[in-house]
């Protein structure tokens, strides 16, 4: 039998859906005006246009060359995930199936960066990229993206390891396997709902990371979509209908691919605390 509906539960449902479109207010705003013209916007920006411009976009898309702007974000999120996933992951393992005061110290120190703010260490940073060349360097971003992403990654991990059964790595070694076709053939595969939400957040963090890149990508055409739409405004400050319409080419893409796999969120992160 289940459970009651009662005014309780119909209440919250309320306020629940209230809430959620408070917040899609934003959303509104952005991309209902982004399809209108400036005088419109002037006149009223919650009123639906009269008349949609899609011609904003294509505007937009010549003048921050969008398809270069893409690129250079998508090879740095790749990339910085797939060496994210790497080291956290045979990290995590490592320190689980070696326990021990190192292995408790290692973990601790390197999950302790996750509460440093990027401020404090923003110079020094600076300054150490550029003593090895990592500055104006989609590697060099790449790299700095490992050393930030690799704390919380290898919490989630090292919690999700936990889960997993040590005797069947144990069959695998008895059945002649290495130590490194233990991990890639045996324990890797099974960390794959970890795998897919730290691939989310990190996702979503380095898709939209605005300081780190103006930092460290001084060139135009190693500009990041959030580079590129910032240019934008700071060269046409007055044109809210363009620069209304860069926004949503920008955030576009990582929305498509976050309502793709949100349900893989709740799932991995549950299942790697919890357990």
């Amino acid at each position: 039998m289940g459970e009651k509906y009662t005014k309780k539960t119909f209440t919250l449902e309320i306020i629940g859906i209230i809430l959620g479109l408070i917040f899609l207010i934003p959303f509104y705003f952005v991309l209902i005006n982004s399809v209108k013209s400036f005088s419109e916007i002037l006149i009223d920006a919650a009123a639906l246009p009269q008349e949609i411009l899609f011609s904003n976009y294509v505007k937009v898309w010549e003048i921050i060359q969008f398809p270069r702007a893409f690129w250079n974000s998508l090879i740095i999120t790749v990339f910085s995930n797939i060496g994210i996933v790497l080291l956290s992951s045979m990290a995590a393992w490592k320190m689980v199936r070696t326990p021990g005061k190192l292995s408790k110290i290692l973990f601790i120190l390197i999950v302790s960066a996750m509460v440093i703010p990027f401020q404090t260490v923003m110079i020094p940073l600076m300054k150490l990229g550029g003593t090895l060349g990592m500055i104006n360097s989609i590697p060099g971003i790449i790299m700095m993206y490992f050393g930030f992403g690799v704390p919380l990654s290898l919490f989630l991990y090292h919690g999700f390891v936990k889960t997993v059964p040590v005797e069947i790595e144990e069959a695998a070694r008895i059945d002649g396997c290495s130590q490194f076709g233990v991990f890639w053939r045996i324990v890797f595969p099974l960390l794959k709902p970890i795998t897919v939400t730290v691939i989310i957040l990190n996702t979503l963090w380095i898709w939209n990371d605005y300081l780190l890149p103006l930092l460290v990508l001084q060139s135009a055409e190693l500009r990041t979509i959030p580079l590129a739409t910032s240019a934008f405004f700071a060269q046409y400050t007055k044109q809210w209908d363009m620069g209304l319409a860069a926004l949503v080419l920008g955030i576009t893409p990582v929305i498509i691919f976050f309502l793709f796999l949100q349900r893989h969120i709740i799932k991995g992160i549950a299942a790697g605390s919890v357990k």
